[in-house]
Formats: structure tokens, sequence, C-alpha cells
């Protein structure tokens, strides 16, 4: 919490993920459900504001270790839920993006209402077709949801590499800040926005988003 108002989670806070890049592996998912639950049970004026360490925000999943995962399947149930919880939060979330956003973590940075990116450096992209690995339907429908279809059809086809000028004239990012100012901005547009009504919140997140919903429900 700061000053009550603004909930913060940083991505990463193991070793072993700041290893694999900010990968989406399941300590990263239960620290960031952990970090929802705690702002979602404040009973105070708040808002979410996550963020990375070092170059990167987050380089999606690690797909080595998904390869070997005993339930491949079932962590990507996992990861669909916590992305659309995010997508859907009732409170207002803002990704405060440090510098790489990748696949699985550009999409987890999409899933914020808001997102700050660093100005000079690191890039927002959807690789999957250089990767050979089509997103699944749960996140084609999150990304078509929050992005205009321009800019999704130039993102998933051409695997482009938006830096924070690009993402901000694509309208995929709504700031941008010196590395230094990527959290105190988001924080700062968090807790301006941190009185919002939560139920309210949630009931037009869940109008707006129903077709997300309906594919990955609870």
């Amino acid at each position: 919490m700061r000053d009550g108002r603004a909930g913060t989670s940083q991505p990463g806070l193991d070793p072993a993920l700041s290893k694999r890049r900010q990968s989406l592996q399941p300590g990263i998912r239960g620290d960031l459900n952990e970090a929802l639950d705690r702002v979602e049970g404040s009973g105070l004026p708040t808002a979410l504001v996550t963020t990375g360490e070092g170059k990167f925000y987050s380089n999606g999943l690690d797909l080595e270790w998904l390869g070997s995962a005993s339930d491949p399947g079932g962590f990507m149930d996992q990861l669909h839920r916590l992305l659309v919880r995010i997508l859907t939060f009732p409170a207002v979330t803002v990704a405060a993006v440090n510098g790489h956003a990748f696949a699985a973590g550009a999409m987890l940075a999409t899933a914020h209402d808001f997102m700050v990116m660093r100005s000079d450096r690191g890039y927002w992209c959807l690789p999957e077709v250089d990767l050979g690995l089509p997103p699944t339907p749960t996140m084609h429908a999150l990304v078509s949801a929050r992005l205009s279809h321009f800019t999704l059809h130039e993102a998933i086809t051409t695997g482009k590499r938006y830096d924070a000028v690009a993402a901000l004239a694509a309208q995929i990012a709504h700031k941008c800040a010196p590395e230094s100012e990527v959290v105190p901005t988001a924080v700062a547009l968090a807790a301006e926005l941190s009185a919002k009504n939560h139920d309210v919140v949630a009931t037009h997140k869940q109008l707006m988003y129903s077709d997300v919903l309906r594919m990955c429900p609870g």
C-alpha cells in the first residue's frame, strides 16, 4: 500500500524469476494473485500498480519450463484466469512498464486499465508469429478487446516491436516517462483514480469484456 490508496505488486521478487527475465511461471502468478487479493480485500480506496525489475517488465512464458511442466494445460488455464482477473479487476490497474514486455508479458501489461512505458528503453511486442506459436483463443480475445483492430492486426501479423513513442501512437500505452519516473507516474495515476466506486468499476468492466469472460469463466 502507498498512502492507503494505491497497492503495488512487483513481479520478480523471487530471484529465480529475475534470472528467467521475469517469466510468467507459477511463482510470479501466485505473487500477482496475492497482490490482487490484498488490494481487493483492503476495504480502502485502492488501485493496483505492477512493475518489473531491471530491463524487463515481463518476457512472457518460459517456453523451456512450460515444455517440461507436469501439467502445462492446467498452468495455461490458471494463467488465463489471472489475465482475465486483471482485465476485469474491481479497481483501477496500472502497468508501470519499466522495460521489455513480450508475448504473454505484453498481454499482462495490456490487461491493465492503463500502461505507463519507459521512454528510453524497452519494447512492447507480440512475437508469436515469429515463434510459430499462435496465441490461445483467450489471449487473442483479451488483446482484441483492448487494442484497435488496426493495431492488433499489425502487432500479431508482423511481430512489430513498439517502443514507447510507437506504443503511444498506436494507443497501446497511455503515458511514457523516463526510467526514474515510470513507477511514480503510474502510482500517481492510480492514486488519482483509486476512489472510484469498485462495484461500478467491476460492472463496467464485466460489460465491456463480456466476450472475454465467456471464454474464461471464473
